[in-house]
């Protein structure tokens, strides 16, 4: 999408999102802002999930409260009679999940005191002011979310904005990033590429200060404090339409993504050599080219330093990857993390 299809997406006209902080000093706290750092007991994870979602809402960013399974912590009025259509809010009465966040600290005192259980707090997105884009980069069930948007940004052309980064327990990290009020942005599942899922309207990110089953939610400690706005290449990626239907390439010629996977793994940089390239080979066996491009990936990591055996052993370990990503994407589709 050429950037003067969308004006409102150029960085200079979107509102400057707010410095992000935990628990706030003198040198940190925004001008003007005099609310106190309250004193919680760190050990009790309801208070504490109550204290950062007091925090992030005075940033501007909607919260609500969450269960230590990532669940909205206060179940829906309308149970065992649903509302058709569905209610988002409009009784006036809490348990609409992420149509409840709020700014407002009196209605999220109100939530959390409903729901004394809850340990940790979601950030609704797509909603004003800062529209905010999460991308979720995964790491479970052999992916690397890392990688394929390091894959997209070198084969699109954009850059990865140092921006917030939330680091999961489970070794995966979400990117915060600002954006324009329109297109709406959906939410998805491996869309983009596989281990890649996207927070937008109607979905949430859980915050950080949060404590669920698989351990805390932390702010990274060297990345920025302010999200970043979404590159322009990126978001026409995020609201391009999805294909109406897969083609397949004629028989014998490879997809015009294997050419992309074979430079990508030649580019790797010290580091990063074998996850390119067990992500590219597992690209590659996903499409069905497993076998053909087995020799130009392999030809592509010797060219970068690594040696034939743990080339071939981490082509090998790519070969026997199955993705699991039927329940994770019903979960994305609907916007739960």
């Amino acid at each position: 999408m050429p950037p003067g299809n969308h004006p409102e997406a150029s960085p200079e006209d979107r509102p400057e999102p707010p410095h992000l902080a935990l628990r706030p000093t003198e040198s940190t706290r925004p001008t003007g802002a005099t609310r106190p750092t309250p004193a919680t007991d760190p050990t009790d994870p309801r208070a504490a999930a109550l204290d950062h979602a007091l925090l992030a809402a005075e940033r501007g960013y909607p919260v609500f409260p969450l269960t230590r399974n990532k669940l909205p912590a206060l179940r829906s009025p309308h149970r065992g009679h649903p509302e058709v259509p569905p209610c988002r809010g409009e009784c006036g009465r809490l348990g609409h999940g992420v149509h409840d966040a709020s700014t407002d600290p009196l209605t999220v005192r109100r939530m959390f005191a409903a729901a004394p259980w809850a340990t940790g707090y979601g950030l609704a997105c797509g909603r004003p002011p800062h529209h905010l884009i999460g991308i979720d980069l995964d790491t479970k069930h052999g992916a690397d979310g890392l990688t394929a948007l390091r894959f997209l940004a070198e084969q699109h052309g954009f850059p990865i904005p140092p921006t917030v980064t939330v680091l999961t327990p489970s070794g995966g990290r979400h990117l915060w990033l600002t954006g324009p009020p329109s297109p709406v942005i959906a939410n998805s599942a491996g869309r983009l590429a596989p281990g890649i899922d996207i927070r937008g309207a109607g979905g949430y990110l859980v915050g950080p200060g949060s404590l669920t089953v698989h351990g805390h939610y932390a702010l990274a400690p060297d990345a920025p404090q302010r999200p970043a706005p979404v590159p322009d290449a990126l978001l026409a990626l995020l609201t391009a339409p999805p294909p109406s239907a897969r083609r397949e390439p004629p028989p014998g010629v490879p997809p015009q993504h294997a050419a992309a996977l074979v430079r990508f793994v030649r580019a790797s940089p010290a580091g990063q050599r074998n996850a390119r390239l067990f992500w590219a080979a597992c690209r590659a066996d996903e499409s069905g080219l497993g076998q053909e491009l087995s020799a130009r990936l392999m030809e592509a990591a010797r060219h970068t330093g690594l040696s034939a055996q743990e080339a071939r052993a981490t082509i090998a370990s790519a070969a026997r990857h199955r993705q699991v990503g039927g329940e994770r994407q019903g979960r994305a589709e609907r916007g739960i993390p």
